[in-house]
């Protein structure tokens, strides 16, 4: 799944150490428009990626590329949101853009004939018609 948001705030970095070695997890606060006139917030989580966290910028616009993550512990349900990836929304719409064919022929450089300038006014006897009113 994915979203757009606007990183609006990056709290600070956990750390810890397991049984398969060090850890890290850093949240991110984005907000998210929704389309109704109130954005909300999502706070989501980056698990091992101290390099991408340090790459966003608060203010900026990103598409957040994700998955929910639901379990248990002593009758409570905890829900996470684990970000996959977190890009720039320049570089995704970039992306997204057909690339231009540059083998193809170019249109010929003959064009139509321009109209004139001024339309020719009808004449009456020799003299200019002028229809307008005042």
């Amino acid at each position: 799944m994915e979203f757009e948001g606007i990183v609006f705030k990056v709290l600070p970095e956990t750390s810890g150490t397991s049984a398969r070695g060090e850890w890290f997890r850093q949240d991110v606060v984005f907000e998210v428009q929704t389309g109704s006139p109130y954005p909300r917030k999502a706070c989501v989580k980056f698990f091992n990626k101290r390099d991408e966290v340090a790459r966003l910028v608060v203010g900026a616009s990103y598409i957040v590329s994700f998955d929910i993550d639901s379990r248990e512990y002593n009758g409570r349900w905890y829900t996470d949101i684990n970000v996959r990836s977190a890009k720039p929304k320049e570089v995704a719409h970039i992306a997204e853009q057909p690339t231009t064919n540059y083998a193809a022929p170019m249109p010929s450089a003959e064009m139509a004939p321009m109209p004139t300038a001024e339309p020719a006014m009808p004449e009456a006897s020799g003299v200019a018609v002028d229809d307008l009113p005042f």
